[in-house]
């Protein structure tokens, strides 16, 4: 079966591809992902029909998004000028994009490896890194990206502990992944006609603020959901 025809017959519900205990597998999966409408779209569809085609796997899909990150963050440690803001607008577009044909090509197109959740999860936590802190040294303040980096970390250590007690994960903002890469990008390109016209950076200062608190909140609103959860879960002796 082509890759394309793969894509196409898993995008029906009623379709099982094997014995009860793979669907279930499949559906605890569906459960600990990610809700995104772009994995939806036709241009996510075909490029991850393309890829799942290609010798290339879901792991190097995860690792490429660091070799983005670090162009990115590079470009905001090499200059504060409207351009490496541009690029590292882009460099996270990019990243983003690879977060998200990882996931399709490993479930969606059958590549998925044994050590896929190592290569789902570590990256994503070095390039949201190398991002925020980068973004903090720009902007002068290198401190509030550290702290940054460390409460988004944090937010997604939140999630998957929600996971390893036997919840669902929780993927709720304000400021999950999607959303402090959303503030970034935001937050570059209008610091970057900022730049060029005043030379300031008070935007990207504005971006890592929000996205510092907004993911303090975001630990916040994990954690009291997860405790509200657990306290109504059965127990094994029940």
């Amino acid at each position: 079966m082509h890759a394309r025809e793969l894509l196409d017959s898993l995008s029906q519900p009623e379709l099982r591809l094997g014995p009860p205990s793979i669907n279930c597998r499949m559906e605890t999966a569906n459960l600990n992902r990610r809700p995104l409408k772009t994995r939806s779209s036709r241009w996510a569809q075909r490029v991850a029909a393309y890829l799942a085609s290609t010798a290339i796997s879901p792991n190097q899909i995860s690792l490429l998004s660091v070799v983005f990150a670090l162009a990115g963050a590079g470009a905001l440690l090499a200059s504060t000028g409207a351009w490496s803001l541009v690029v590292c607008a882009v460099c996270i577009q990019l990243r983003l994009a690879c977060n998200l044909l990882d996931g399709m090509v490993a479930l969606e197109g059958g590549k998925k490896s044994p050590v896929g959740t190592l290569y789902n999860e570590i990256p994503d936590r070095v390039a949201d890194s190398l991002f925020i802190v980068a973004a903090g040294y720009c902007a002068d303040w290198p401190s509030l990206g550290w702290c940054g980096a460390l409460l988004a970390a944090l937010t997604a250590y939140i999630r998957v502990l929600g996971g390893s007690l036997g919840l669902a994960q929780d993927f709720r903002g304000p400021m999950a992944k999607p959303h402090r890469m959303a503030v970034l990008t935001v937050g570059c390109l209008v610091g970057a006609g900022e730049s060029a016209r005043w030379g300031s950076q008070y935007a990207l200062l504005a971006a890592v603020l929000l996205i510092t608190f907004g993911s303090l909140i975001t630990c916040a609103t994990r954690i009291q959901a997860m405790g509200r959860a657990l306290s109504i879960k059965p127990t094994e002796n029940s």
